[in-house]
């Protein structure tokens, strides 16, 4: 549940009460997309198939969710004219919910690589350096939603500093794929559909830091998007010094 004490109070109780529901029907958009990612790296790396047709035919509730949050955002804009820190929630809310929308597309794009992949393919790929990055964004996702339920900017700049990681546990995926492709041509299809499902989880990773940056937005006021991560925590330290 997302905590209410992190956005203004309004006089008006209805008021409150919407901006609430929103909130909270974020995070379980945001539950959903948890699951899909789960289930998508079991069918990935365990050729769990249950797991990743289940993947496929979950996208259209994540979907749903999008499009309902989206036309209530809307809703907000045009009745309640927010302003100021409302403003920047409402438009924390859009963005986000438009990664997640994104993140939930690339676990489908997994579980639809990984319903290609025969047992053999699992033995002869770096099946343990993609558990290892699944892992990674999965921890990064969570602590994304975490940081966005409590609106918690330092906690949404440690997670963006996991990013660096992912991509240096993705960059060493591609090349290890790629010396193998090199090495062995008939190689080539069973390592693209690894490529591309290292590429979704990258783009997992990637997504998952933007939510961060939308936090930091909301609570600071502050866009951090295109700015190091070095350069985001110094902004946040300056702030907490005024």
């Amino acid at each position: 549940m997302v905590d209410e004490k992190r956005f203004t109070q309004h006089i008006s109780r209805q008021y409150n009460e919407e901006l609430a529901r929103i909130l909270n029907r974020v995070m379980r958009m945001g539950g959903l997309v948890e699951q899909q990612l789960a289930d998508a790296l079991l069918a990935l790396t365990q050729g769990d198939s249950v797991r990743g047709e289940r993947v496929v035919a979950s996208d259209y509730e994540v979907n749903a969710a999008e499009v309902e949050l989206d036309e209530e955002c809307i809703y907000i804009l045009a009745r309640r004219q927010p302003a100021a820190s409302d403003l920047r929630l409402i438009m924390a809310v859009i963005k986000t919910i438009t990664d997640l929308e994104r993140i939930g597309d690339e676990a489908e794009r997994v579980a639809s690589m990984a319903l290609h992949l025969l047992d053999e393919d699992r033995r002869r790929s770096p099946m343990a350096q993609m558990q290892a990055l699944g892992r990674q964004v999965r921890h990064m996702l969570a602590g994304a939603l975490d940081a966005f339920a409590r609106m918690d900017a330092e906690k949404a700049v440690q997670v963006a500093e996991q990013d660096i990681e992912a991509d240096r546990q993705y960059e060493g995926i591609m090349r290890e794929l790629i010396n193998a492709m090199m090495d062995d041509v008939v190689a080539v299809p069973r390592a693209m559909d690894i490529i591309w499902s290292a590429r979704a989880l990258e783009r997992i990773g990637d997504r998952s830091r933007n939510i961060c940056e939308y936090v930091v937005y909301f609570v600071h006021g502050k866009n951090v998007r295109h700015t190091s991560l070095a350069q985001m925590a110094k902004e946040l330290a300056d702030d907490r010094r005024k």
